[in-house]
Order: structure tokens, then C-alpha cells, then sequence
């Protein structure tokens, strides 16, 4: 069922923060880093469970993803990327490099109830 009060990617964020995935991560020099833990991860080290993309309201041309991961050791949080022609590459790199088998939708809030 989707939730319509879930419109922006800060909604999103909270709703899965209410779901334990607390972790905010970025991207640098090829790794995945967590900045609450300071621990780094290679593509084979994350899982991604769901993923969201948005359009800008004003322009449709200023695109976002968020990721919803996991890592390998036990860690949930989030990655938004920014998809627009200014956008940070380090990140798209990292996610292209993810392994098709550490991708699914097991968390995505849209095949639970909410």
C-alpha cells in the first residue's frame, strides 16, 4: 500500500529512520563510508533493499535516488544520490559497481503495509 503522505525524499528518509535504517552514507575514492562509524565498504560489502527515484517538483530535470542499504556488518541506513548534470560521480560509480545479486526490494516500503 502507498502511503501519499511520503512525497519528498526527506519523507521517505524519516519513514525508513522509523524503520532502523539510521546510517547516512557517502561516497569517496571508491568506497562507501559511514560517517557515524567511519567504516568503509566496497560494492561487495552492501546490499541494496530499496530504492526510490524523484523528479524535482519545479524542474524535472533535477533527479535523485535514495538507496536504502545494508551492509555486511549489520549496518541500515540511506544513500541520495543526486542524478542531474552537477551531480557528484563518486556515487553513480559505486552503485553501477554493486554486484545484480546484492540488489533487491525486500525493504521497500511500498510492498508492506504501512
Amino acid at each position: 500500500m502507498k502511503d501519499k503522505h511520503l512525497k519528498s525524499e526527506k519523507d521517505y528518509i524519516q519513514h525508513y529512520v522509523e524503520k532502523g535504517y539510521i546510517n547516512s552514507y557517502r561516497a569517496a575514492d571508491n568506497m562507501l563510508i559511514s560517517p557515524e562509524t567511519t567504516m568503509d565498504y566496497n560494492p561487495m560489502d552492501v546490499h541494496i533493499v530499496a530504492e526510490h527515484r524523484f523528479e524535482g517538483f519545479s524542474n524535472p530535470s533535477d533527479m535523485s535516488i535514495l538507496y536504502v542499504i545494508e551492509t555486511k556488518d549489520g549496518g541500515k541506513g540511506t544513500v541520495l544520490a543526486n542524478y542531474s548534470p552537477s551531480s557528484n560521480t563518486d556515487i553513480a560509480e559505486f552503485f553501477k559497481r554493486i554486484p545484480k545479486e546484492n540488489v533487491s526490494q525486500k525493504a521497500n516500503i511500498h510492498d508492506t503495509e504501512i
